[in-house]
């Protein structure tokens, strides 16, 4: 059985990871697994877990979204450090749920690979590097397999977004599409912001998640 949350780690910009597609222009090669924001927060994935990282980070969003429906606004202040979310929570399953681990985990990667699919297309030459890199990772050949076989589908983006089944785990398919990608084009922006209105997150929450992601990759390495 494929172990979604390691996978997930290593999406999240795990050195061997980093550079995934050299010097290649354009598309998916320029952008899956080459987010600066995601290998930045790669050692706190590999140490966590993705879904446990993504989930932390969701977590401290939702912690300073909910706080400031009930305070007046003030500056914010220095990033503390990453907090797990409770296990059996809304961000995370149960310890031991094998299952629920997996049908997140495989959310997230789908929707990483949606988000970094948005500016541009995958053409042979692309594909043949990212299957050679994806050889690279920390992966069993069956985790391998999973992802060549996911890299390969077309994006549902309606199976993407029904499967956010609450308001937490919507935040989470958002914050791993922010991870996969640089926001630097007009494309990737307009994703999120599709993105977001689909997932029906409000526009302050979406703030803190930003805010939550940047202060996080800011801090640390």
């Amino acid at each position: 059985m494929a172990d979604m949350n390691k996978l997930l780690g290593q999406l999240l910009g795990s050195g061997a990871a980093g550079g995934f597609a050299g010097g290649m222009a354009g598309g998916l090669a320029s952008n899956m697994l080459t987010s600066k924001k995601g290998r930045k927060l790669g050692k706190k994935a590999l140490k966590m877990g993705g879904i446990a990282a993504v989930g932390a980070l969701a977590y401290g969003a939702f912690q300073k979204y909910n706080s400031s429906q009930t305070t007046t606004a003030q500056p914010a202040p220095a990033a503390a450090p990453l907090q797990e979310a409770p296990a059996g929570s809304a961000f995370l399953p149960p310890k031991n749920d094998i299952a629920s681990e997996e049908k997140l985990g495989m959310a997230l990667v789908r929707a990483m690979i949606a988000a970094a699919r948005s500016d541009g297309t995958l053409d042979a030459q692309e594909s043949q590097a990212i299957f050679q890199k994806i050889e690279s990772l920390d992966l069993t050949a069956q985790e391998k397999d999973l992802l060549i076989q996911e890299m390969g589908r077309p994006v549902d983006m309606d199976a993407i977004v029904q499967s956010a089944s609450s308001q937490e785990l919507a935040a989470e398919i958002y914050i791993a599409s922010l991870l996969a990608i640089d926001v630097d084009t007009v494309e990737e922006q307009s994703y999120l912001g599709m993105l977001a209105a689909r997932l029906k997150l409000p526009r302050e929450l979406v703030q803190e998640i930003h805010n939550q992601v940047d202060a996080q990759t800011a801090a640390g390495e």
